[in-house]
């Protein structure tokens, strides 16, 4: 028996370490994720290291209508479970995401009255921490791991590239190695610990994108988000587009499926994909994007070009 055999075939058919399934065999069946606005901001948006935010930032485009920071916690859980009845009445445990800004940036008190108002909701069986890795300490990671041993608990930190010039080239206001602190440590807690990755940022040709798989491997991830380059309009990447649109590789959606299927080819296949693009309303975007095809269609696209090109997660691994 391979390894494709026993570690995909038999334990979820498909040709990816699939996020979704290791949640079902956790929970039993579908779990909802409900996005939340807690109120937070950013250390490179407040001042602290920087304003103006990450050159590429526009969280609106990204944030369902229900995800208003004027409302409670709860209403937003409320009005949450509401909006995806429609599309998915399979599920009946939701996980809490906060996802606006960076969600371990506030005071430690703070941090344990919204994850508590989050997780006393009916139903709610776990939370998931969208954050910088600048903004955890041990302290936060401790109130994390108390909290994981009764719920389900992530932390998604938004490293988006492994390269320090990429880094500052987008006002990112920290380095890689923050980023690899932050993980290990997090994970050294047994807590679930997520990264965020963005493809095609400027700077990052192919040949560092694919290198990236190599160096995201390595760290003590259970799960990773792939997005492509979306660029906003009104953000400081926006602008930089306008006036010189030739320093931009943006994908057309079958080269990203190539780039991303060479990219999990290398990947560590014990880190669970979540998902592999992002999705925004044209309103937003400076240029036509890939039109209104949503992220599910892309990752059929996707399983059907792993399985024409007879490959897998973590082939060349």
């Amino acid at each position: 028996m391979t390894f494709y055999d026993d570690y995909f075939i038999n334990n979820n058919k498909r040709r990816f370490h699939s996020y979704l399934s290791d949640i079902k065999k956790i929970f039993g069946g579908r779990v909802q994720k409900l996005s939340i606005n807690a109120g937070f901001t950013c250390p490179n948006r407040d001042g602290t290291k920087g304003k103006g935010g990450c050159t590429f930032c526009l969280n609106e485009a990204f944030n369902p209508s229900y995800c208003r920071k004027y409302e409670s916690i709860t209403k937003q859980i409320e009005e949450g479970i509401k909006f995806h009845k429609w599309r998915y009445n399979k599920a009946t445990k939701y996980i809490a995401y906060f996802q606006t800004y960076s969600n371990t940036y506030a005071s430690i008190e703070y941090l344990e009255r919204v994850y508590s108002e989050a997780l006393s909701y009916p139903d709610v069986v776990g939370i998931v921490i969208g954050t910088r890795p600048d903004c955890i300490d041990t302290e936060k990671i401790n109130l994390l791991k108390k909290i994981s041993t009764s719920k389900y608990v992530s932390v998604e930190y938004g490293i988006e590239t492994c390269y320090n010039d990429t880094l500052m080239r987008i006002n990112r206001c920290h380095d890689f190695e923050t980023s690899v602190n932050a993980v290990v440590q997090t994970a050294a807690a047994g807590i679930n610990t997520a990264a965020h990755l963005i493809i095609g940022l400027p700077g990052d040709d192919k040949d560092r994108i694919l290198n990236m798989a190599k160096v995201i491997s390595k760290l003590p991830l259970k799960s990773i988000k792939l997005h492509q380059l979306q660029i906003f309009k009104g953000t400081a990447m926006g602008n930089e587009y306008l006036q010189n649109p030739l320093a931009f590789t943006l994908y057309t959606l079958n080269e990203y499926i190539e780039i991303v299927i060479d990219f999990i080819e290398l990947l560590n296949p014990n880190i669970a994909i979540e998902r592999i693009s992002g999705e925004a309303p044209p309103r937003y975007l400076l240029n036509q994007g890939w039109g209104l095809i949503r992220s599910d269609e892309v990752l059929t696209l996707f399983e059907k070009r792993l399985k024409e090109r007879n490959t897998y997660q973590g082939k060349k691994w």
